[in-house]
């Protein structure tokens, strides 16, 4: 998949070294040690300086590939500057944090000013002066290409986000929705006689809107009333028998099951289902074998006559193997529906009457462009909606991104990242260390954009979490994360995962069979599978990820508290000891991690630290000295008996998680 690097990213790292060079703190720092501050006054104006020339060289980089390589190599060079910049500031919170702790007594608190910490200061100012030369000739090399000056996304207007599905905003689909309603009310059965199940296949392109138009029926309230059972459960490219009887069981009772044994699983479902008219959608299946689809059927044909199952799938092999009964193939929608739907996403079915007709011939042309795809249209919608003026309809109308060939990504959708906010584009491109499917959370993902720098609060305004949620919220609202079809989580279409896979490329990957990881010193924000990787030591050497930030062990906890897995001997030591830029470590689930190796403490960039549901039973002294760690989780720790002494040194500590579980105090 072709790469196509962000200004955002870039952006988002300018922004945070400038305020950081700019703190108290670090000053404080500087005259202590007799360090040269000048270097920090021309830090800042060259910052700024590159941060003017990247939104132009992310739209030049799809046909210029100087640009593309100034932006690839600068981004290694912004990502050496931020540990850098860090690290100075870490150490200058240190300082600060040792003393107000110990400044009840006088004399401790003059031997931590003044003892000699082995801190390398006498070496800042030489890598300092390396960091500006090393900026300043990217700053050079802009003028050579040439690229324009100007100013980055960072202001943008919230939009009103709503949970609920909205029947007036889909358009052109109302015969199909009528003629699959009136199947899944009637009483039929498959012909063969030999199941009580009639299966309704809805087939289609990825983003045509079946997974919509299967949402819509599963919420229709005469549906609702006909059936006594329903359940949802997305399939993706894995039709596992045992997965997909754990989630539909999951999904009727909304709770999570730790049963592990297949029999059991079988009973438990076939209990809920047996005598009961149910309807039940697999949604995205992507492949069937007839054995497994025939195994499938004969735990699920308990139930009522009557029952029903709608399969979603963009492959007609689908929907031979299952059989179904009624097929409803999606077409693109028509121009005419495809500019109906983006306008109401853009302006709301109440303002539809007041665009002018200059805006609405615009909005027209660019909806022709979306080639009848609904989840194009919804995107660009949520776009163009906090851009309502002709000068910036008619920039993306005419932009480059329209003309790029790119396998998987729709230019329309790439287009909905582009004009992205840059405090927006960073948080989507992240998502790409979930896998599809993914079950996503809006507090855990806030929590993991903060240890990132992702959410930027100004003084005297709301809480990071705050800040962050409305982040959040506005991904929502532009249909980039979406509400699941039960309500109780968030996802992220296929097509929309793709895109966030290609723009976080090659920085942000996931370890499994599909994604190779390249070259190991690009990467900075790592998962893996844990069913895949039941023991750490399988994975190939970390030891080329030097810059990694974020290494993250999925399901994360909230995903699945139940499921347990091992993490080789002696591996977690060795992995502390290589990874000293973390910013983020999830081990979740490890059930035999029962302590923390004191090197824990030398992850001074850590700011999120899960370890729920582990066989924790102490936490070492060291981790006092994790001056930024923000959130720490140790929930199912049911072996924790105590905490260290000097946790008030965690003075960045926003979340510490114990539940009744922990014997901790």
């Amino acid at each position: 998949m072709a790469t196509v690097v962000g200004e955002a990213l870039l952006s988002a790292v300018v922004e945070a070294l400038a305020r950081k060079i700019s703190t108290t703190e670090i000053r404080e720092l500087y005259r202590s040690k007799n360090l040269d501050e000048s270097l920090l006054e021309k830090l800042r104006p060259t910052l700024l300086s590159l941060q003017a020339f990247l939104c132009d060289a992310e739209e030049k980089q799809i046909s210029n590939a100087a640009a593309k390589r100034w932006l690839d190599d600068l981004t290694q060079a912004l990502f050496d500057a931020d540990d850098l910049i860090d690290d100075i500031a870490t150490e200058a919170l240190r300082r600060k944090v040792e003393a107000r702790y110990h400044q009840s007594v006088a004399a401790k608190a003059r031997k931590v000013l003044s003892s000699p910490f082995k801190w390398p200061y006498r070496k800042i100012n030489s890598k300092m002066q390396k960091l500006f030369e090393r900026l300043k000739h990217f700053e050079e090399a802009a003028h050579n290409l040439p690229l324009e000056k100007g100013v980055s996304g960072n202001v943008w207007r919230a939009t009103p986000t709503n949970s609920a599905i909205d029947d007036s905003a889909i358009c052109g689909r109302d015969d199909e929705k009528q003629n699959l309603k009136e199947y899944l009310l009637s009483e039929d059965a498959v012909t063969d006689g030999c199941s009580k199940i009639g299966v309704l296949a809805i087939v289609g392109m990825g983003g045509v809107g079946k997974t919509t138009l299967a949402k819509l029926l599963y919420n229709d309230a005469q549906v609702k009333d006909k059936f006594d059972v329903k359940a949802w459960a997305s399939v993706s490219k894995d039709f596992d028998v045992f997965k997909l009887a754990k989630s539909l069981l999951e999904s009727i009772t909304s709770a999570a099951t730790n049963l592990d044994n297949f029999d059991a699983l079988r009973a438990e479902l076939q209990k809920n289902l047996s005598g009961k008219r149910f309807l039940l959608v697999l949604d995205d299946i992507w492949n069937a074998g007839y054995v497994d689809w025939t195994n499938l059927m004969l735990i699920l044909n308990v139930g009522q006559m009557g029952s029903k199952i709608i399969v979603t799938t963009r492959h007609q092999d689908v929907v031979d193997i299952v059989k179904a009964m009624r097929t409803c193939r999606l077409e693109p929608l028509a121009n005419e529906d495809c500019w109906s739907l983006l306008s109401k996403h853009a302006f709301g079915a109440h303002k539809c009457n007041e665009l002018s007709s200059n805006l609405e011939e615009i909005g027209r042309k660019i909806a022709e462009k979306c080639g009848g795809l609904p989840l194009a249209a919804v995107a660009l919608g949520g776009l163009l909606g906090t851009k309502l003026s002709s000068e910036d309809w008619t920039k993306v109308l005419n932009s480059n991104i329209w003309h790029l060939t790119v396998k998987d990504v729709q230019p329309a959708l790439l287009l909905s990242y582009h004009f992205l906010p840059a405090s927006l584009k960073q948080c989507f491109a992240y998502c790409a260390i979930f896998s599809k499917n993914s079950k996503l959370q809006k507090e855990a993902l806030v929590e993991l954009w903060m240890a990132q720098g992702f959410v930027n609060v100004s003084q005297n305004e709301k809480s990071i979490e705050e800040v962050g949620g409305e982040y959040f919220d506005e991904l929502v609202a532009r249909s980039l994360i979406r509400r699941s079809a039960d309500g109780e989580h968030f996802e992220m279409h296929d097509l929309i995962k793709d895109l966030a896979t290609m723009v976080s490329s090659p920085y942000c990957k996931r370890h499994d069979n599909e994604m190779q990881l390249g070259n190991l010193t690009e990467i900075r924000h790592l998962s893996y599978d844990k069913s895949m990787f039941n023991h750490f030591g399988e994975l190939d050497s970390l030891h080329g990820l030097k810059g990694l930030r974020t290494l993250v062990a999925l399901p994360l906890s909230f995903d699945n508290p139940n499921w347990s897995h091992y993490l080789a001997n002696g591996v977690l030591h060795e992995l502390l000891l290589a990874l000293k830029q973390l910013r983020v470590l999830s081990l979740s689930n490890y059930c035999n991690v029962t302590d923390l190796p004191n090197s824990i403490g030398d992850l001074k960039h850590l700011r999120y630290l899960d370890l729920s549901c582990t066989q924790i039973e102490r936490l070492p002294p060291a981790i006092c000295k994790l001056y930024n760690l923000q959130t720490l989780l140790l929930s199912n720790c049911r072996g924790l008996t105590e905490l260290p002494e000097g946790m008030g040194k965690l003075v960045n500590l926003r979340r510490l998680d114990i539940d009744a579980n922990n014997k901790a105090d």
